[in-house]
């Protein structure tokens, strides 16, 4: 599935200021992989290891703003002055920060003081999964992203579960308000189970031990639908 809606998502991690004088760099991990989000409104989610490699591979142009604010430009992939560093984690990237741009040295020096204390990024859905975790709440698996861009942010303020909530309703052929009404009342795992797609289970606790994310979140029981499923509308 791919929409052309943009969603925001943060990490608790701080950027840092990686490099002083003349040319300071700011960086951080704009997110992280296997690991699970927060409530965002009736489910959680988590990005596969592979979930950047189309929008990385198709050499995409990624921004760098503070705040996701058009008017607070950082660097960018295509002139070089963003770097991202994809490892085992998660993404890491790198900015490099315009001495002679005043809002661009303020950002710098809130990271300096630690006033920064979160990272976040931007991004389209081309292909995502539903399952539970294994306490049975439901869960968003982001397959394959289109990276919009990375941001320092002060307050992570941007859930954006509507997005989220749309996908649901498309992936289980579902009305998008009875999946809204259902993530208000805390009713998703019941949605999911009463339209249950065929699926196997395909996560282990040695997958979770390798990404080293099995002491802070739990195990994630992805249960994936069968390669050669069609997805059908249920009525």
């Amino acid at each position: 599935m791919s929409t052309i809606a943009i969603e925001k998502r943060s990490t608790p991690c701080a950027a840092e200021l990686r490099a002083s004088g003349d040319a300071p760099v700011l960086g951080g991990y704009a997110l992280k992989f296997n690991t699970l989000s927060q409530n965002l409104g009736g489910f959680v989610e988590t990005i596969d290891p592979n979930a950047l490699n189309k929008s990385l591979g198709d050499d995409i142009d990624v921004l760098a703003r503070f705040q996701h604010d058009d008017l607070y430009l950082l660097g960018r992939t295509l002139s070089g002055t963003l770097r991202l560093n994809p490892d085992n984690v998660g993404l890491d990237y790198e900015v490099d920060i315009n001495v002679d741009d005043p809002d661009a040295m303020r950002v710098a020096a809130m990271a300096r003081r630690g006033d920064v204390q979160h990272s976040s990024f931007a991004f389209r859905t081309y292909d995502d999964d539903w399952s539970e975790t294994e306490q049975g709440f439901p869960l968003r698996i982001l397959r394959s992203i289109q990276l919009v861009d990375v941001a320092p942010v002060v307050n992570p303020a941007y859930l954006d579960t509507s997005s989220g909530l749309r996908s649901l309703a498309d992936y289980r052929g579902l009305s998008v308000d009875d999946v809204v009404a259902a993530a208000r009342a805390d009713a998703l795992t019941e949605l999911l189970r009463e339209h249950q797609p065929q699926h196997i289970d395909l996560a282990s606790s040695d997958a979770t031990e390798a990404n080293g994310q099995g002491e802070t979140h739990p195990l994630v029981a992805v249960r994936r639908r069968r390669a050669a499923l069609v997805k059908r509308r249920t009525f």
